[in-house]
């Protein structure tokens, strides 16, 4: 952004920016040229990175190489050059694979000025013909290290490396001091440059997250062909030749394979006992534990934010309904003190009436029209509301005799005439009543044409013998009806209908009295007892007749005697005289006869809804 002017200065574009424009760049540098290389060569980046560290470090190197000469030197055999340790032959015992190509090359010339055969030969040392003089040994070691891919072979397999890694027991004592050498070992097998370190117990956990993750995806560059144990350049043929190099690749995967898994296992371990990862886990779970200790705190305020809302709501609610209560407590206070009001205004006109009529003698001559008047006036107090009362006791307060009697008569005219037509209006709703139970086929009483009281009785106790839910239920009434009613009138399932529909709009004291007139004809049917029946059970009733209870059976007196009658079959012996015993209130005689009602009611119900089957498969 432009600055801002300052005061009294102002802002000014003196040219206008250039348009972009699209140009092509040759790539060139030295990375290019590198990747170029390494393309060509078909080498990986880290076999690059090598060589440009060898050329840096010669480059940088000032100080003067120092050999070591390997003791040995003068007893290796040269047919055994595969198994010899070509840094320890140039004496690069002290750099091994750090050496630069510089150094391997001085290592070799100081090795062959004085290792060589002439020069020994010349101060008279005895020279080994052909290839078994000990100097092959330098020259194989040349061969291989001044070569990058054979001396990569061979640093795959260095054997100064230490392949060991330490046990959990070794790791959890000193963990830092144990695993950090171990990994910087390692270190030199990776294809890439950078490689992070183990850190120290203050390490961040992205730190450490990085340095396992990096270890466990470790790409190793690693390789064993200089362990091959057949060189294909032997193969007498083509097909020896692949049999040797399928052998060599089988070979070399295997060694790969225990050689990631060695990584593998080792990182595992270091994990396993790595105390920052401890601290990690233990700092989750704190930071879990506090994050649900939170959520269920927060939880907790919510639900106790929703008992209060609740409650709160509650409380509302009841103050409202008690308000409303209380307004409507007031208000029927108020009503009641207007009705009190409205009470004693109305009976103080009555008095009123009553007093004026009585100071003129009801406005008769004699004593019986003095009566007569006095009724009518007491049906003026009954039936006149307030107003009117007002209205004729203004009336007769000023006006004479004649005129407050003219004035009360055609008060009273006027009621009677109302009276009259309400009792029409009742005796016509009656009449209609009466009309509509005859369309209907029930008669217009309970006792009406048709319909004796016997027959009432009968529908009453055939509707509880036969409860909603029976099959048919309307036409096994009927059946019922006609087969024990001795008024020789056929019923249709709809006649019964009708009348119970019927009986269900009577009077509570009208259905008393049927309830009452069935109980008492029950009572007297049932007062002597038939002296043999063939629904009687096996014992006769040859108990004393003193003992009968008249009372109705109860719910639970019924339970009993079910239960009881199940309890004791028929083959037991003195069967009634436990049944007796197993309900209480009840004698031997009781229990029979109860059972013999029961036998006849059954028996009449399978009869009527065998009929209604007949009738309906036909």
């Amino acid at each position: 952004m432009l600055l801002e002017a300052l005061d009294g200065e102002e802002t000014v574009v003196f040219i206008a920016a250039a348009a972009s424009m699209q140009v092509e760049v040759e790539p060139v540098g030295r990375w290019f040229e590198a990747y170029v290389k390494r393309r060509n060569r078909n080498t990986s980046a880290s076999f690059q990175e090598l060589e440009e560290e060898e050329e840096s470090s010669e480059e940088s190197e000032d100080e003067e190489l120092q050999l070591e000469e390997d003791p040995m030197l003068r007893t290796l055999d040269p047919k055994d050059w595969k198994n010899q340790d070509h840094y320890a032959v140039l004496g690069l015992t002290n750099v091994r694979y750090k050496a630069t190509q510089k150094q391997i090359k001085a290592a070799h010339k100081a090795a062959v000025l004085k290792h060589h055969p002439d020069k020994r030969k010349a101060v008279g040392e005895q020279i080994t013909e052909g290839d078994n003089d000990y100097f092959t040994c330098i020259t194989k070691a040349i061969e291989i290290l001044s070569d990058p891919v054979k001396r990569r072979a061979f640093d795959s397999v260095d054997p100064t490396f230490d392949n060991t890694m330490p046990s959990k027991s070794e790791g959890k004592d000193n963990f830092f001091k144990v695993f950090g050498p171990v990994f910087e070992r390692n270190a030199r097998w990776s294809s890439k440059k950078h490689v992070p370190k183990l850190g120290t117990m203050e390490s961040s956990f992205e730190e450490v997250d990085s340095f396992y993750s990096f270890w466990y995806n470790f790409d190793s560059w690693r390789e064993f062909s200089y362990l091959d144990e057949e060189e294909k350049e032997k193969a007498e043929c083509r097909d020896e030749r692949r049999w040797i190099e399928k052998q060599n690749r089988a070979s070399r995967a295997q060694r790969k394979k225990e050689e990631m898994n060695r990584i593998r296992t080792l990182v595992d371990t270091a994990y396993s006992c790595d105390p920052r990862i401890k601290k990690f886990k233990e700092e989750e779970k704190a930071r879990k534990e506090s994050e649900k200790k939170a959520k269920a705190e927060a939880k907790k305020r919510e639900q106790e934010e929703k008992e209060r809302a609740v409650q709160a709501e509650l409380e509302a609610a009841r103050l409202l309904k008690q308000k409303e209560e209380e307004e409507a407590k007031q208000a029927a206070q108020q009503a009641k003190k207007e009705k009190e009001i409205q009470k004693k205004a109305i009976k103080k006109e009555r008095q009123k009436l009553r007093a004026t009529c009585k100071n003129w003698n009801y406005f008769a001559d004699n004593e019986a029209d003095s009566v007569k008047m006095m009724e009518e006036v007491e049906k003026l107090c009954d039936r006149l509301e307030l107003a009117s009362l007002q209205s004729l006791n203004e009336v007769l307060a000023s006006s004479s005799k004649d005129e407050s009697k003219a004035a009360v008569v055609k008060q009273v005219d006027e009621v009677n005439v109302q009276l009259q037509k309400e009792k029409e209006a009742e005796v016509q709703a009656r009449q209609a009543a009466r009309g509509a139970d005859q369309a209907s086929g029930g008669g217009g009483s309970v006792g009406g044409k048709g319909w004796n009281e016997e027959d009432l009785q009968l529908l009453i106790k055939a509707v509880n013998l036969f409860p909603a839910g029976t099959n048919a239920r309307w036409e096994v009434i009927a059946n019922y009806m006609n087969q024990h009613s001795t008024s020789g009138m056929k019923r249709t399932a709809k006649d019964v209908i009708n009348k119970a529909k019927n009986l269900q709009r009577l009077d509570p004291v009208q259905k008393d009295e049927i309830n009452k007139k069935a109980f008492e004809k029950f009572k007297k049917e049932h007062t002597s007892l038939p002296s043999e029946d063939k629904a009687v059970p096996s014992e006769r009733f040859d108990a004393a007749g003193s003992d009968l209870n008249t009372a109705p059976w109860t719910s639970e007196e019924q339970k009993l005697l079910e239960q009881a009658l199940k309890s004791y079959p028929v083959n037991t012996p003195e069967r009634w005289e436990k049944i007796a015993d197993a309900v209480p209130g009840r004698s031997k005689k009781d229990c029979m006869k109860r059972y013999k009602e029961l036998v006849e009611m059954v028996k009449a119900k399978k009869a009527a809804q065998e009929q209604v089957a007949a009738r309906s498969k036909k």
